[in-house]
Order: structure tokens, then sequence, then C-alpha cells
């Protein structure tokens, strides 16, 4: 049995050619995510450390950042042969051409003691003192700083200043590498940035001969409670969890990808053994009347699914291998930290994936497998037998329809109870519906969407439509294999397009001026708000800003721009907001029993209601309950809290000034300010949705090896039911069905496959990200759901495109034999 399974597999290896391309896409996806984030690991063990290489004790900040003076202590203690205070925060670079380099740029304090210092120098020296820094090379490359010139730095302690470039340094690869720009400046300098009030840790070298045991005893006596002292090695190994951490995540993000990729590819490895086991009737019975038993045929059914997968899975990990070097190359492209430190084939790996494409293939023949080895001999001899078309039992179709129902139930009471894991369980038990549903369902819809077919091909349609559901089974699980990615797709194409919307909408209703300024990274610098203010051009500098107190959220509020947050004001004047008066929100009012006159008391200081608002949707669950918050004028928010800074601040022309002469005057203040933008409103947006729409390309771009292999399985039950169907396809082109025809007639059943498959994954994708965004209104409200039907139709044209083309080979392949062999079959 086993010599004749392995020449069945060699005459019939065009048959099994697609379902392994399956399996090697599959494996691919699962190799290269293993292989790329292998070697991104190796990179961050060998970088691990990279900036402690001499550092042999650490006194790590708690709750609170360490003084300088505990670094004066600490330097003081016997053995103890150089101490520097350490951290990072974000800075700003002004540019040769005076405005800001653009990226996120992070500051860190690099010790001056040179027997702590680590970092690797690609040209000059490191900071010796205050008033010097040192650049990462490709910033200085690309701005024309020269080493000895001035470069002006700034953060939110106030405008840039000028320091001397001494040297550049290399950070590639590193937990300091975020794509922007990298600032290194002596510690002083680096706490006056920053505006920190102390550092993240201390790092100390030992005087030689000084055992570490007893050094780090030492330091933890002087350091005393509130901090933690750690050896080298305790550094170390801190250091490599940092660095691997978020490397986890990124791994464990790609392999939910590639397990969806490994999902579908099994529903295609399935569907494929399954037409091939049917196709094989005759033969089996053959060997069944010779003596080969049950088992005999399962188990040969087995070895053959085995090799198959053994041998696209080896495939697989080769295809991965190019995939991690393209992914890799990708990424390093785009400045993502960790990237372009070259791939890893480990044996683990390898031995994973072999392991993985073999089960995965055994496990999805098996029952087919079994089903092909229970037809009797005698009964598998007839015609009938060779074209069995079972539909599904009575059991399957009765659950089918429960799940189906219970999924769509969850989907549309997760906005009410306001649970996300319901929208994931009913996403879910709605796809599992499908599954056992499908063969209703799916040839239902093929004959509904094939009535606008046939109106236009007529009876070529028609025949079209009488092969797609001829076997309900069959065509239930290839349209099913497109669901899960299309699905996928759909859900986060409504959910990314949900995000936008509400985030557009609210931006128009919070900003009501055309130009604002921004942080960058963080909040805006408190100086910049004060010179802004201070220029007669500029009507309107409003800061948005909010602070917690006593259960209520405070909120700057302008007088000239607060109205446009307000729905409704159920009591009082909302324009005689002031100095010492106060909007309050209806249900904070309720709540204390506030009214209009009364005098509140709000962190420490005395108030008067000056009106009772009702504003727009808040989100809920925060810190505060719904809508207690109370809104004062910048002046008396700067008076309760005077370190509290925003993100953001508006800006409007004085009367009689241009949008243009103010925008002029905004321009030259910020200019002073790295760590702030000037944008207008529609540039904030984007700023605000750049992000979905990269991660929304990311994910397409990751799901759409699934609907790949999805079309692969068109493909491949298309082409084995042209071989199926020879001698049937014979007669038609006899009695007069002309080449073309015969083309358009598997061009319109794949498409009919491909189109349910698709239309039913859009369905339930809408549905997932309909109950997601739901949830998401309940919790926060103010978002809404937003259906994107250019995306959405642009998906279900990719997947008529992608038929279209799955269909030529299959064609191709009816066409090639002369009509006269074709009937003697």
């Amino acid at each position: 049995m086993t010599g004749l399974t392995l020449r069945t597999m060699r005459a019939d290896a065009l048959r099994l050619l697609l379902s392994a391309l399956a399996v090697v896409l599959g494996v691919a996806f699962v190799a290269g995510t293993l292989i790329l984030t292998d070697g991104m690991k190796r990179g961050a063990y060998e970088r691990a450390g990279v900036f402690d290489r001499h550092t042999d004790v650490a006194v790590n900040a708690g709750e609170d950042p360490i003084p300088p003076a505990l670094v004066e202590r600490v330097r003081a203690v016997d053995g103890v042969r150089a101490a520097a205070g350490e951290l990072t925060g974000t800075a700003g670079v002004v540019g040769s051409d005076g405005r800001p380099v653009l990226g996120y740029a992070v500051v860190a304090a690099i010790p001056t003691e040179a027997a702590l210092q680590s970092y690797d120098v690609v040209a000059g020296r490191l900071p010796q003192r205050t008033g010097e820094v040192v650049l990462d090379a490709p910033t200085v490359a690309e701005e024309g700083f020269v080493l000895g010139g001035p470069v002006r730095v700034g953060g939110s302690g106030g405008a840039a200043r000028a320091y001397t470039l001494v040297g550049t340094v290399d950070v590639a690869g590193t937990a300091r590498d975020v794509g922007g720009p990298f600032i290194g400046l002596a510690g002083p300098d680096a706490l006056a940035v920053t505006q920190q009030e102390g550092y993240g840790r201390i790092m100390v070298a030992a005087a030689p001969g000084v055992p570490a045991a007893e050094l780090t005893g030492r330091v933890a006596a002087v350091a005393g409670g509130g901090v933690t002292v750690q050896d080298r090695q305790a550094v170390l190994d801190a250091a490599v969890d940092d660095a691997v951490r978020d490397l986890r995540q990124f791994n464990l993000l790609l392999l939910t990808f590639a397990a969806v990729a490994v999902v579908v590819a099994g529903f295609v490895i399935a569907n494929t053994f399954a037409i091939v086991l049917a196709q094989r009737t005759r033969r089996t019975a053959l060997l069944r009347l010779v003596g080969a038993t049950r088992g005999q045929v399962l188990r040969a059914t087995l070895l053959e699914a085995a090799v198959t997968g053994l041998a696209a899975s080896a495939l697989g990990v080769a295809v991965g291998a190019g995939v991690a070097v393209g992914l890799d190359a990708l990424l390093a492209a785009f400045d993502v930290p960790m990237a372009g430190a070259g791939i890893a084939v480990t044996a683990s790996t390898v031995l994973v994936c072999l392991l993985l494409g073999t089960v995965l293939t055994v496990a999805s023949a098996a029952v087919p497998a079994w089903r092909g080895s229970r037809v009797a001999p005698v009964a598998a001899l007839t015609d009938a037998a060779v074209h069995a078309t079972r539909g599904a039992g009575r059991v399957r179709l009765a659950v089918g329809a429960l799940v189906l129902a219970a999924g769509a139930a969850a989907l549309g009471s997760a906005g009410v109870v306001g649970q996300l894991p319901l929208v994931a369980a009913g996403g879910v038990l709605a796809f599992f519906g499908i599954v056992l549903f499908g063969p209703v369902l799916v040839p239902a819809l093929v004959r509904l969407l094939g009535v606008p077919a046939r109106r236009l091909f007529g009876a070529t349609a028609g025949l079209a439509v009488a092969n797609a559901v001829r076997n309900p089974r069959r065509i239930a699980a290839t349209a099913t294999a497109l669901v899960i990615g299309i699905g996928l797709v759909s859900a986060f194409v409504v959910g990314a397009g949900s995000a936008k919307a509400s985030i557009e909408r609210v931006v128009d209703r919070e900003i009501g001026v055309d130009v604002v300024v921004v942080g960058v990274g963080g909040s805006l610098p408190g100086p910049l708000v004060d010179e802004l203010a201070a220029r007669p051009e500029l009507g309107v500098v409003h800061e948005l800003r909010g602070r917690v107190s006593d259960g209520v959220e405070l909120r700057t509020a302008h007088p000239a721009l607060v109205g446009r947050t307000l729905t409704a004001v159920d009591a009082g004047d909302a324009g005689r907001l002031g100095p010492g008066r106060v909007l309050v929100h209806r249900e904070l009012a309720r709540a204390r029993g506030w009214s209009v006159g009364d005098t509140v008391t709000l962190a420490g200081r005395s108030f008067t209601v000056a009106a009772v608002v009702v504003a727009g949707p808040a989100p809920a669950g925060g810190s505060v309950p719904a809508g207690h918050v109370v809104d004062v004028v910048d002046a008396d928010f700067s008076r309760l809290f005077p370190a509290v800074r925003g993100h953001l601040a508006e800006i409007d022309p004085a009367a009689g000034v241009s949008a243009e002469r103010a925008r002029a005057v905004v321009e030259s203040v910020v200019a002073r300010y790295p760590t702030a933008n000037l944008v207008d409103q529609a540039t904030y947006k984007k700023s605000l949705t750049g992000t979905i729409d990269m991660v929304l390309a990311f994910v397409v771009a990751l799901l759409g090896l699934a609907v790949v292999i999805a079309l692969v399985g068109v493909a491949n039950t298309l082409s084995l039911s042209v071989v199926e169907r020879t001698r049937e396809n014979a007669v038609l082109r006899a009695v007069g069905l002309t080449r073309g025809r015969m083309r358009a007639m598997l061009a319109v059943e794949a498409v009919l496959t491909a189109l349910v498959g698709a239309v039913l994954g859009v369905g339930l994708g809408t549905g997932v990200g309909a109950g997601a965004m739901a949830v998401v209104t309940r919790l926060s409200g103010e978002f809404t759901l937003v259906l994107p039907w250019g995306r959405l139709g642009l998906v279900l044209l990719v997947a008529v495109l992608a038929a279209l083309a799955a269909s030529v080979l299959p064609a191709r392949r009816a066409l090639a034999r002369p009509i006269v062999a074709s009937l003697g079959d």
C-alpha cells in the first residue's frame, strides 16, 4: 500500500499542487515571522546593555525621580569610581533651515565621566561639560551640522538654546532609536531641557578591585528607601527584558495573522482532499475488492497527506526565509527599531514549521480520508458514487442555524452591555454558524447572485450556476475559506473608517479655530503659550488643559470659543464665563445640587456658577463620572494648577489682523520651540488619523495572504471540478458550446463562488465592526458607526477580479484536450 500510495501521488501530483501551494503560503508566513523575529531577538541580545557596558551598579528611581543631591552622595561612597544621573525624555532640534527637525526626538543625559561613557562614537567625542551636545549621525548628515558649531535644542523647559556640537553617535537598533533625532546632553542640561525634577537612575562604576556585591550593599545603604539597587547582572537582565518586550508583542501580532492564514489553508486542504478522494472512488473500490481493508485505505490517504504536507512545508520554510528578508528590509526602510539586524534560521524554527505544515495537512485530510474509506466497494463501482453530491445533514443545519443566530444576537447586544469580549464571541459564533449552515446558505446566495448573471450571459451563466450548486458541501467549503480573511479585513476597514470619522467630528466640534499649535510627543512648553498670548496680532490664544480635583474635572475654556462645545444651556448665561465665574455641567450640578449664582469651592478656591450647561458626548468610565465637569477660564486654571500644561493651543487673529499675518506671527514664535508644531485644522486631523491609516494598511497587507490562500482554494476547486466534468464539458462542446462560452462559464462559476464568500465575509466583518463601535460608543460616547462603502466595494471588486484570474488555468485545461479524447474518458 505504501508503494501504491507513492505512485498514486506521482500520478495525481497536479491535482494536489494547489493544495500544496496553500500549505506553502501558510507555512511561509509562520516561518517568515519566526525567522524575522529570531533575527531581531539576536540583534536585541547583542545590543542589550549597550549603554551599560561600564555600569557595575545601578540605582533605579521608584515613584519619584532621583534628586541630583543623591547622585553626589552615591559618588562619595567608598569604592565608587564614578557615578552619574541618567534620564530620557523628549526634546527637539532646530534644523539648519530654522525649522524643527521632523520626527519624535529622544533626549538623554550622557555621563560626563569617561569611566561611564558607553556610547558608540562615530565622530568627535561625548559631552564633558554642560553646554555640549551630541546627535545621532544621520541627523547631523541630513541637516549639515558641523562639529564645533552651534545646534539649537529645546524641550518642555522653554525655547531652544544653542549648544556646541562635539560629536555624533550611533544608536541604531537600540531603545533610543525611535525614528527621529537622538540628543545627548550633560545631566544638568538634560534636566533643564526636559524640565524633569530628577533622574530616572544613577549609573555607578566600581573602583578597581572592589567586589560588585560589596559595592552594591554600600550604595544601597546610602540610597535609602524608595529606590532599587541592582548589580551588573541584574542591570543586563533588565536591559534584555526591555529590549525584547516589544519584540514579543510584535511577534505575537504577526503570529496571530499567520494563524489566520493557517486556518484558511486548512479549509483549502480539506476541500481539496474531499474532491480528490471523491474522484478516486472507483480506484478505492477496486482496492477494497482485491483485499484492502478500510484501515489500509485510511492510512494510505493519511500517508499521502503527510508526504504532501512535509514537502510543502519544506518549501514553505525556504519561501519564509525570503519573506523574512523582505520584511526586514521593508521595516528597516521605515526606520522601525530593531529592524535591519538580519535574519536567523534556527533548527527549532525549521522543525516547528515542518511539524506545523505536516500536522495541518494530515488533520485537514483526516475527515475526507475517513469518509472516503467508508464507501462500500460495490456501491463505489456505480456512476452515482463517482459524482456523489450528498448535502449536509439536518442536525448540522439545525445546529448551524442556531449558532449563526446566537452569533448575530451576541453582536447585536454587545453595545447594550458594553462588553468587547461579547463582540469577539459573536464573531466566532457567526463564523461557525456560516460554516455549519453553509451547504444551504451558500448555494442559495449563488442562485440569487446568478439571476443578474443569467440576464447578462444567458444559458452560459445558467450552466455555471448549476455546476456551482451541484455539490453544496464543496462550494460551501470553498466560499467559507474566503469568509475568514475578508471578514477580518472588513472588520478592520469598518472600525478604521468609523474611528477616523469620529475623530474628525470631535475635532470639528472641539476645535473652533483654523490654526492650532500642538506639542510633539508631549505637552506644550509653558513659555510658548505666554509668548503667543502677549502678541497683539493674536486675539485668542487658548491652551486646552484639564485636571481632576475632588471628583471634578476642571477644564479650561475661552469665552469666545466655549459655545461651540455646548449643546444646551439649562440655566444662566454661558457668555458670562470669566474670572471667578464657571460653567457647571448638568450631571455635576444635579449630583451636587448646584445652581446658577451659587458659590462653589473648587481646588480650594471659591467660584460663582455662571450657567449650568450641557456639552457633547463625554467619556465614561474615566477618573470622574460622566458630566462631572466644570469649565474655567485660562487665568483661573493657571492660578489653581500653574504646573499643568496642555498638548494643544487654539489661536485666532485679533480684530483687523489677516489670517496670513497672524499665522506668520505664530510661525515666528513657534520656530524657537522645536517641540511644538503649527498646523491647520485639516493637518491636525490628519496627524490624529494618520496612524489609523498606517495600521489599516499593515493589517490589510497581512490579512491579504489569507485571502490569497482562499482564492487559491477557488482555483483548486474549479480545476478539480473541470477534471471531474471532463466528459460533460466535451459533450457541451460537441453540441455547440464555443471555446469562449466555455471560458465564460468557468469564469462565472469562479466569480459567483468568490463573490458569495466575499459578501458573507463583508457582512460578517461589518457586523463585528458595528458591534465593536457600539461598545466603544457606550464606553466613550464619541464613536459612531460609519460604513466606508467605497472600501468595502473595493474588497468585493478585488475578490471578483482575483476569481476571474483564478479561472484562467482551469479553463485552459478544460479546452486543452480534443473533444473526441475527452468523450472517451
